[in-house]
Formats: structure tokens, C-alpha cells, sequence
């Protein structure tokens, strides 16, 4: 994913990597390294951004995707910056467009999108510029992205609900 990403970007253009939080801030973290040690690329500023709606387990929690602005991210000027959002997974596009649309009022040069799984299910016309791995799985399905420190191990998991009773 580094590399394309690597690919995609503008010499002399600053770069911003925004993690999602919960797990797409660890895979930002991930991303910068690699960019930076392999690639080559400066060292772009890393910001977080929480975004919810779902639980882990894709219960519902909010009706509408609740975007919290902190302090710091509310005081950046990004204008003329490339911004790479990093999450874990594409569903249905409500979390991304969200933050896409934060985003877009700070001016920036561009925003890339980077996902390890996309659901191929999105809802929104949104998409991800980089992807990890693409996964159809039934509605009822849950991926599990494994990602350190969260869980000890690095992987992605395909929970398929069990039989109704």
C-alpha cells in the first residue's frame, strides 16, 4: 500500500496522514514508517480524527456518523497540503464521506483515501484511492482487522454469524 501511495504523491507538496481512529491509527502509523523509511517520503505531520457509527461488530451506535474535531486539527491550516486518510474498512461509505467533507473545507491540494479491506458494499459514491484487500462478504459478515497494538497479531479475519437457533 506504501508504495502506491508513494506513487501517488507530488514532490514538494506537504503531506498530512490522518488515521481514523480506532484501528486506522496504527495503520497510519504503519504507512508514514514505511513511507518515510522505504519511499523516501519526508516526514509528513500525523494527525488523528475520530469518527464513529458502527461498533466493532456493526451495530449501530449512532444514526448519524459522528465526526469529533479536535482541538489541534481545528487549528491547522491545510491549504495546499496532499491528506491521506487511513481506516481500517470501507463499508458503507458513511464514515469516509464524512470525514472527506471535513476535510474539503481546509482547502487542500488533495485528499487520498487508503483502506486495508474495502467491503465493495459502499452505499455513498465514495471510494478508496489505495486498497489493501478487497472482500465480498455477505452483509451478516464481519471483518475483523487485527492491527498492533490492538491485537497482538497483524491480520484480517472474516467472522461469519452462526447459525439461528
Amino acid at each position: 500500500m506504501a508504495s502506491r501511495i508513494a506513487a501517488r504523491l507530488r514532490p514538494g507538496r506537504p503531506l498530512t496522514v490522518i488515521g481514523i481512529l480506532r484501528r486506522g491509527a496504527p495503520l497510519a502509523d504503519r504507512l508514514t514508517e514505511c513511507l518515510v523509511r522505504r519511499h523516501g517520503v519526508p516526514a509528513p505531520l500525523r494527525l488523528d480524527l475520530s469518527v464513529k457509527r458502527y461498533a466493532d461488530d456493526l451495530t449501530l451506535l449512532y444514526p448519524q456518523t459522528r465526526l469529533d474535531e479536535s482541538a489541534q486539527l481545528a487549528e491547522l491550516d491545510l491549504a495546499d497540503h496532499c491528506l491521506l486518510v487511513v481506516d481500517d474498512v470501507l463499508y458503507t461509505g458513511h464514515s469516509i464521506l464524512k470525514v472527506v467533507a471535513y476535510l474539503a473545507l481546509k482547502h487542500p491540494a488533495e485528499i487520498c483515501v487508503a483502506t486495508l479491506v474495502d467491503r465493495c458494499v459502499a452505499q455513498l459514491p465514495v471510494h478508496a484511492d489505495v486498497v489493501g484487500a478487497r472482500l465480498q462478504a455477505a452483509p451478516g459478515c464481519v471483518i475483523e482487522c487485527h492491527v498492533p497494538p490492538y491485537e497482538a497479531d497483524f491480520r484480517i479475519e472474516l467472522i461469519r454469524p452462526g447459525p439461528v437457533s
